[in-house]
C-alpha cells in the first residue's frame, strides 16, 4: 500500500503509523490525550458491551515504577503519558470476541495519536507482570490487563517497516 496513493485518510494514517519509541521531553495535551481514549472507545464489540478500560498514568515516579516491570522500561519512562489498556471481566460475555474489540479498540487509540502527530507503541511484553501492574495502579480483579500504549512527541518519524506480500498472506480466494 501506497500512503502517496492512498484515496482515504484513514487507507493513509494505516499506511504511515508507525510504533515510535523515543520521545521529546515535550508535555502533552490532556484533552488531546481524552479525545484519543474516547476515539479508542468507538471500536466495535460483540453485542456493543465495550468491554475495554483505560488507566491515564502521567505520573513520572509511577511510570518508572511501571517500566521495572518490563524489558522497555526506557519507553515507559521516557513517554509523556502511558494508557494501560485492560479487560473488564464484569462487561464480558465471550473472551475472545472481547480481547479481539480490545484490539480494535488498541488500533483505533493508535491510529487517533497518530492523526494528532504524536507518536505511540504498544507494549505487550508487559503482559507478563499484569497482576503487577494491576496492584501497582491499585485497580480490583475484575481488570486485566492487555496492554500499556506508551504515548509522547516523537523524537523522529524515521521508522520503517514493511509487510509480507498480499499473495502470502491470502489463504483462499474463490
Amino acid at each position: 500500500m501506497n500512503p502517496e496513493r492512498a484515496d482515504s485518510e484513514v487507507i493513509k494514517a494505516i499506511a504511515e503509523r508507525r510504533s515510535v519509541r523515543n520521545f521529546t521531553d515535550a508535555p502533552v495535551d490532556r484533552h488531546v490525550i481524552r479525545e484519543i481514549v474516547r476515539a479508542a472507545s468507538w471500536a466495535p464489540s460483540g453485542l456493543n458491551n465495550q468491554p475495554w478500560r483505560f488507566a491515564i498514568v502521567w505520573d513520572q515516579s509511577l511510570k518508572e515504577e511501571l517500566g521495572r516491570l518490563t524489558r522497555y522500561s526506557a519507553v515507559l519512562k521516557n513517554a509523556a503519558v502511558l494508557i494501560p489498556v485492560f479487560l473488564d471481566r464484569d462487561s464480558s460475555y465471550d473472551r475472545v470476541k472481547d480481547c479481539q474489540a480490545i484490539g480494535a479498540c488498541m488500533q483505533n487509540l493508535l491510529l487517533a495519536v497518530h492523526s494528532h502527530g504524536l507518536g505511540a507503541t504498544w507494549i505487550g511484553e508487559i503482559l507478563k507482570n499484569k497482576e503487577r501492574v494491576l496492584n501497582l495502579l491499585e485497580l480490583p480483579d475484575r481488570l486485566e490487563l492487555m496492554g500499556v500504549v506508551a504515548i509522547g512527541h516523537p523524537l523522529h518519524r524515521n521508522q520503517t517497516s514493511h509487510r509480507k506480500p498480499i499473495e502470502e498472506l491470502v489463504v483462499l480466494e474463490k
